[in-house]
């Protein structure tokens, strides 16, 4: 088996994404690997009994900016490791779109955080990290937010 030469990092931007990141970074310089930074978002929407509220274009274009500015901020502190950084910024339901990501960009590895919830915060937020390795095409490397 070959080390990857392209891992792909999604990122939430938060603590257990910055660790993934700085950890796929050490992986990357290794094994002289590319990153591909995902970022996914959803345009939010909100059902009703009598209906649902679905986001205006403006929201829409606010919540695109927003993501694409975070995006380009982890990249920036991605990119003092000396790694090769692909930057990509998609929409639509974030485990189905790391996993087509993974599948495009030709991932050989993911390196993702995971927020370790247990109980009935999992049982209601569901668990990206566990659907992403259940349906990933490649090997996954989950980082915890609390790992030193």
């Amino acid at each position: 088996m070959a080390l990857p030469k392209k891992v792909l990092v999604p990122t939430d931007f938060g603590p257990g994404s910055d660790r993934a990141m700085a950890y796929a970074a050490e992986l990357a310089k290794s094994f002289g690997a590319e990153i591909v930074l995902m970022h996914a978002y959803e345009i939010p929407m909100v059902g009703f009994p009598d209906g649902s509220l679905v986001a205006t274009a403006e929201i829409a274009s606010r919540v695109s900016e927003g993501a694409q500015v975070g995006l380009d901020r982890a990249a920036a502190a991605l990119s003092m490791s000396g790694v090769r950084i692909t930057k990509l910024l998609k929409q639509g339901p974030t485990w189905r779109t790391i996993v087509d990501t993974a599948t495009e960009s030709g991932a050989e590895m993911i390196v993702m955080g995971t927020h370790g919830r247990h109980g009935l915060p999992r049982a209601l937020l569901g668990s990206v990290a566990e659907k992403v390795v259940r349906m990933s095409p490649c090997p996954v490397l989950t980082v915890h937010a609390n790992d030193v």
